[in-house]
């Protein structure tokens, strides 16, 4: 379905027409151990963005990888790089550092998108990926993303993750999870760029 309009707002995308920009898929989390998109990854869209509204799972991290066998394995491998910028509530604390312990290296692992979130019922993640060009057989996948959250001590705590997946296989699918634990709450839509 086309976002119409208030595409360009929305998803950054001034100056494209109205096709240009399509919601594939929304995910609702309710206790769910992942959030799965395993379709419509395709060389139909040469940008997949994914959009994070209030995922929640308690006092943990929200994480993704991605498979170039249709879901069978999660385990492509990556590097990425990690920094963000912390404010507290009562303007303390505030910080703009790189984050050596969430980036990878020629890693496999589920890749972090955040730092714990704060265990309260009004916290939450918010925030997109960017995964471009998926679908190449020639070249590797980058991606880049950034999530903002409610941690711990009344801070408000903003992620920037970037890197690549190092893998010249098409890429035709996504995991979401929490690195421990489920998704209470939220929803992580898809979009697909052309």
């Amino acid at each position: 379905m086309p976002l119409g309009a208030f595409k360009a707002a929305l998803m950054g995308t001034a100056g494209v027409s109205t096709a240009d920009v399509v919601l594939l898929a929304t995910a609702t989390a309710d206790d769910t151990a992942t959030i799965s998109f395993t379709s419509d990854i395709t060389s139909t869209y040469g940008e997949y963005i994914f959009g994070f509204y209030n995922v929640d799972g308690g006092e943990t991290r929200l994480t993704f990888q991605t498979s170039t066998d249709s879901g069978s394995n999660y385990d492509t491998t990556v590097t990425s790089t990690w920094f963000y910028s912390r404010l507290q509530e009562n303007h303390g604390g505030a910080t703009l550092s790189y984050y050596t312990a969430n980036d990878q290296a020629q890693g496999t692992a589920f890749q972090l998108l955040n730092v714990n979130l704060k265990d309260d019922a009004d916290a939450g993640l918010s925030g997109k990926l960017h995964l471009f060009n998926p679908a190449s057989t020639t070249y590797v996948k980058h991606f880049m993303a950034r999530t903002e959250i409610l941690q711990s001590g009344d801070s408000t705590f903003d992620a920037f993750v970037a890197g690549y997946f190092n893998t010249t296989s098409a890429i035709d699918a996504i995991q979401f999870k929490m690195l421990s634990g489920n998704m209470s709450a939220g929803k992580i839509k898809m979009w697909g760029v052309k």
